[in-house]
């Protein structure tokens, strides 16, 4: 996706200040020959802080900041003056990114909430000057300490959607169809598969002026755990997700083997997903009469509520939005 607006990962070289040394200042005044040590603490580097920002969608703002550093703080001096602290950098992030360790992997924070701030990568202490060593056994210290370093090392950052409702099918189901007619989202069109090569949002109109956000990730294939197709790489959109509406054409052969397909692909990603509601749309249904449809419920899987729906015709969309609001909230 070379000439994508859509960024949802970004490995970027972090660095945190390193803190200001402390002061070895002995006190100097007319008359005052001996004024004992008078060295000030150093200043605190500066730290890397996440903030959440609800008006970004994406990480492209940072796509090309590779090298990201906070300053240091400023030494302490004589008079007991702590040096200046380095000054912080804030990053805006998009709510639902996720910060690891590019090395080991390892999560370490998430955004969440408009505003929220959380420190990456905190800046050095700074050092103590020597008026803080000075005991009754020690009159005049003729030391201090010297600033802690910072903390550098790569860093990524990774966008999942914030939705209510994850649409999961293969390409073609008929999902980005489904978007565009419930909500004012406008994703790419098209009768050929992979049409949705990025996730798209859309915000759905429900009943009394109530909503919910809806979001449709490119369709998965059968041996995507093995890289085919997309691969896993757009699937952390859809952990973060209430609920996973999971879209069949009608015009499918045999709708119920491919929505255990599609279940065990999302099994092999993440076991946890097992554990979200779900909701089977048998989509395209304007091609099919009632007897056909009546003959298409004897072999959907158990335990999986169902609708028959068009969003061509209209048909069954208001069915699915009770049904889905229903998820939501039980």
């Amino acid at each position: 996706m070379p000439n994508s607006n859509f960024v949802d990962y970004v490995k970027l070289y972090l660095s945190s200040g390193k803190g200001g040394s402390g002061s070895t200042h002995l006190h100097r005044e007319k008359f005052i020959e001996k004024g004992g040590p008078d060295g000030g603490d150093g200043g605190e580097g500066g730290s890397i802080i996440l903030r959440g920002n609800s008006q970004f969608w994406t990480l492209i703002h940072l796509r090309y900041r590779k090298h990201i550093r906070a300053s240091d703080g400023v030494a302490g001096s004589g008079d007991m003056c702590t040096g200046a602290c380095g000054k912080n950098v804030y990053l805006d992030v998009p709510l639902g990114t996720v910060a690891k360790n590019a090395e080991t992997g390892e999560k370490l924070l998430e955004i969440t909430e408009d505003g929220e701030e959380k420190v990456l990568l905190k800046g050095g202490r700074g050092g103590k000057g020597n008026a803080y060593f000075k005991s009754a056994t020690m009159q005049t210290p003729r030391f201090s300490q010297p600033g802690e370093e910072g903390v550098e090392g790569w860093y990524i950052l990774e966008l999942k959607i914030l939705a209510d409702v994850g649409l999961v099918g293969f390409p073609n189901a008929g999902k980005s169809t489904l978007l565009s007619s419930v909500s004012a989202a406008k994703p790419k069109i098209a009768d050929y598969p992979f049409t949705t090569l990025e996730p798209s949002v859309g915000i759905v109109k429900y009943r009394d002026d109530k909503s919910f956000v809806m979001a449709d990730i490119p369709g998965i294939i059968e041996g995507a755990a093995e890289g085919k197709g997309l691969g896993y790489r757009f699937l952390r959109h859809i952990e973060r997700n209430s609920v996973l509406l999971f879209l069949v054409a009608a015009d499918t052969l045999e709708i119920g083997p491919e929505y255990k397909i599609l279940l065990n692909e999302l099994k092999k990603y993440n076991r946890e997903l097992m554990d979200k509601e779900r909701i089977l749309a048998i989509s395209k249904s304007d091609l099919l009469d009632d007897e056909l449809k009546q003959e298409i419920r004897k072999h959907l899987p158990k335990g999986v509520r169902h609708v028959f729906i068009s969003s061509v015709t209209g048909e069954g969309i208001m069915k699915l939005k009770d049904l889905l609001w229903e998820k939501i909230n039980e």
